[in-house]
């Protein structure tokens, strides 16, 4: 039986006119091993095990990925290279804690940084840092009332 979803929805590879803008996260695509040192508050660590899977969609123009960590989030983001503005939109949906969010996305230096607001308006920043074609560094980041940045959530991330 075809999967018409299946079909509709994935892509074979980035739309090829955009490839050197999209490569920022395209180098991301397959699969992928989380172990992950989590930080809900100050002082109080969890680690735990999981995985991402990130693909090509809708022709190609934008690359979603599936994350699930288990016993803590489960949830997607979609990916889309923006030429008005040289950026990502970066959109994370996860249901199971009803967290949305929307974000931008670029490179910095040898990072990628994505900057938003989470579901309580505080500034957020996820960066990929440390990257090579088979790991990275993954880090959630909120701003504090001081001004600094809270730690938490510090993902160590290698292909499958």
């Amino acid at each position: 039986m075809t999967n018409h979803l299946e079909t509709a929805l994935l892509a074979s590879g980035p739309f090829a006119e955009l490839r050197e803008k999209i490569d920022l996260y395209g180098r991301f695509a397959g699969q992928w091993r989380i172990h992950a040192c989590l930080q809900p508050e100050p002082g109080k660590f969890v680690e735990a095990d999981g995985e991402i899977h990130f693909g090509w969609v809708l022709g190609g123009r934008v690359l979603q990925d599936v994350w699930n960590l288990p016993g803590f989030y489960y949830g997607t983001t979609l990916r889309i290279y923006d030429p008005a503005i040289d950026a990502w939109h970066i959109l994370w949906n996860e249901p199971v804690r009803q967290y949305y969010t929307n974000m931008i996305g670029k490179a910095d230096g040898a990072d990628i940084v994505q900057l938003g607001k989470n579901k309580a308006g505080r500034d957020i920043r996820w960066r990929f840092s440390d990257i090579t074609a088979d790991a990275f560094r993954w880090t959630d980041e909120v701003r504090t009332d001081d001004g600094g940045w809270f730690l938490q959530e510090d993902l160590a991330v290698r292909r499958v």
